[in-house]
């Protein structure tokens, strides 16, 4: 099944995170990374704290669900990410924003609740999956349209034949 994994990151060195949390995921065995969006630079929401870097990519995994949200959370920890307050500063964040199959469980809400609300996850959504665009542009274009890109790591991005 296809997945777009959405990265954000506001402390550390942002961009060097997603490398090594793109690499993980593309060496989780069922996964392999698609396709990544150029890098962009939002607001954060919650309480005040730095700019946020954020991309996506579309993934494809033999992974279930909730075991491809296992892998991301682990991830997260390995490249340390310490969970501390809600919409708090983060090293790392990983999100499942959307998959082929739409999902609702206790545990996992795909495509992500807060997608539509977010042109931060929208932009680099459309990215990697343009065949979206038809529902989702819309509403990326009420959001105040599209955000400009900071960086683009699609060459420096590998991943499996």
């Amino acid at each position: 099944m296809e997945y777009v994994i959405g990265l954000g990151a506001n402390l550390g060195e942002r961009e060097a995170a997603f490398r090594d949390a793109l690499a993980l995921l593309d060496a989780v065995p069922g996964c392999r990374v698609l396709r990544v969006s150029p890098f962009y630079e939002s607001e954060p929401l919650g309480p005040p704290q730095p700019r946020y870097l954020n991309a996506a990519a579309r993934v494809e995994s033999a992974l279930a669900p909730d075991a491809l949200l296992d892998a991301l959370l682990a991830i997260e920890v390995k490249l340390g990410r310490v969970r501390t307050e809600r919409w708090g500063p983060r090293t790392l964040d990983l999100d499942i924003l959307w998959a082929a199959e739409p999902l609702h469980s206790e545990r996992l809400t795909i495509p992500h609740p807060g997608l539509c609300e977010r042109a931060f996850a929208l932009t680099p959504l459309l990215d990697v999956a343009p065949e979206l665009s038809r529902h989702y542009g819309p509403i990326l274009a009420a959001l105040g349209g599209a955000l400009p890109a900071v960086a683009n790591v699609r060459s420096s991005t590998k991943t499996k034949p």
